[in-house]
């Protein structure tokens, strides 16, 4: 049997037992793949808790046991020494909108995320490793002494699913903040989770850790799951990624006793300084960056450029030396490691019409540099980006001229992620004004694919949000 050929069966994995019965056939989004997977709906009644006094255990594994443990399982998570990771490689290149030497480095260095080190700064950076451990404790004003935990809950966790690093991120996440998660895959990445529970699964079968995580597909909207799953009774918080539909089908569900933690679509853009254009060096440097910050991960992510805001002028010059600039962050892109970024691996129909129209209309608006699986380029001729800016994919950019600044800031929304900036003296200059607008990260030119430690996302605080915090009170004597 080919790989072309191949049936894949997606387990349900609930707290450390893997089921594979009663199985129903689903459709992925990407590729027209199939796969197979339980019918989540006919064990809702042991996915979730029986009580939440079964999360005891949870409380008792140390910090340092945590971090031992996930330490140990990011060494296991290769797909070189891993058949389960193996196989949801293999599924996700079928599926995925990334590249296969995407995946494959992605997958390779997943392991990574999980070293200890890392993992202790986000926490104290976030929760504070006190707060996990123990009842920290605050003398107010008034002499009443306040003792506050950080105790883990009972989540649902709705993954995206176009990077396989966000279900080994759940993961940890779950983890370190001793809760007990019910992880909903996606239909493009069904099978990455599921291959990280039963890598724990065969290093440690009883540990609390491993009991703590079930891992189930079902189609979103499937009311015969989610009408009894998301019950108070059942959850205290939905940490959702994901599409507008999504999001809004969820919200929903949220009422007195469960929260949502709402990691929802968002997009990104750049705003590039006049000192751009010193000199050749300074622009070759920054088509460099801005390639990256637009073509890495095939501008899959919430994070990628799109719209590209650029102070060149909007005059006869402006525009001359905007196209120079657009051309070669076209060639930049082209230039990239496969590793990072790779020609579309299936192009948006609807983009790639729009883009063919443009052509059409010759220059005089918008001038097409490249276009078709390699992505493109569109320079705007004018200080308005295209009409379908929110359709920007598969490594598509919109250059904008402006003559002042300010227009980049009045284009800001909360529907704003990451802006990438250049110069640093213009990130500074402006992030007053981009944050009150809606922005919500702000980074180098270069830099909008990182993922630093810092613990933001969305402008909230995720891991912060996955806890419940309690407090204890104690009167001050009479």
């Amino acid at each position: 049997m080919t790989m072309n050929d191949k049936t894949f069966r997606v387990p349900l994995v609930i707290r450390g037992k893997i089921i594979e019965d009663n199985l129903v056939g689903h459709g992925g989004r990407g590729g027209g793949v199939s796969f197979d997977s339980p019918d989540v709906g006919r064990y809702i009644d042991s996915l979730v808790m029986s009580s939440p006094s079964a999360m005891l255990d949870m409380n008792r594994v140390s910090f340092e046991e945590i971090l031992d443990y996930l330490d140990s399982l990011g060494a296991r998570l290769s797909p070189k020494v891993n058949p389960w990771m193996e196989e949801a490689f293999e599924l996700s290149c079928r599926t995925s909108g990334l590249g296969r030497e995407i995946l494959h480095e992605m997958y390779l260095t997943m392991g990574a995320s999980l070293n200890r080190d890392t993992l202790r700064e986000a926490v104290e950076n976030t929760i504070g490793v006190a707060h996990l451990e123990g009842w920290v404790e605050q003398r107010l004003d008034n002499g009443l002494i306040a003792r506050v935990r950080a105790f883990g809950a009972r989540t649902v966790h709705i993954v995206a699913g176009n990077a396989p690093g966000t279900s080994v991120l759940t993961v940890a996440r779950n983890a370190l903040t001793r809760g007990d998660a019910i992880i909903k895959t996606p239909s493009n990445d069904p099978l990455t989770a599921a291959a990280i529970a039963r890598t724990m699964i065969d290093m440690a079968p009883d540990h609390p850790i491993t009991r703590h995580l079930s891992i189930a597909y079902w189609k979103g909207g499937d009311k015969s799951v989610e009408e009894q799953l998301y019950r108070s009774r059942n959850i205290e918080k939905i940490v959702a990624w994901g599409g507008m539909a999504s999001i809004k089908h969820i919200a929903g569900y949220i009422g007195p006793g469960i929260e949502l933690v709402a990691l929802d679509p968002k997009l990104s853009s750049t705003i590039i300084g006049e000192e751009a254009f010193a000199d050749e060096e300074t622009m070759q440097r920054v088509a460099n960056a801005l390639a990256i910050d637009g073509g890495a991960l095939n501008q899959e992510g919430c994070v990628n450029a799109r719209v590209v805001w650029v102070q060149s002028g909007t005059d006869a010059k402006g525009l001359a030396r905007l196209n120079r600039l657009g051309q070669m962050v076209y060639d930049a892109i082209q230039a990239l490691p496969s590793k990072i970024s790779t020609p579309a691996v299936r192009m948006d129909p609807q983009l790639a019409d729009e883009i063919e129209a443009l052509k059409t209309n010759g220059d005089e608006f918008y001038r097409v540099i490249g276009g078709g699986r390699q992505g493109a380029v569109l320079v705007s001729q004018m200080d308005e980006p295209v009409d379908f800016a929110t359709l920007l994919a598969n490594r598509v950019l919109n250059l904008v001229p402006m003559d002042d600044v300010n227009t980049a800031v009045r284009a800001v929304t909360s529907y704003t992620q990451t802006i990438g900036i250049y110069p640093e003296t213009l990130k500074r200059e402006l992030r007053d004004s981009l944050a009150i607008h809606g922005a919500q990260r702000l980074v180098s030119l270069g830099h909008a694919v990182g993922m630093p430690n810092h613990g933001l996302q969305d402008a909230i605080e995720p891991w912060r949000r996955m806890c419940r915090w309690i407090v204890e009170e104690e009167a001050a004597a009479a």
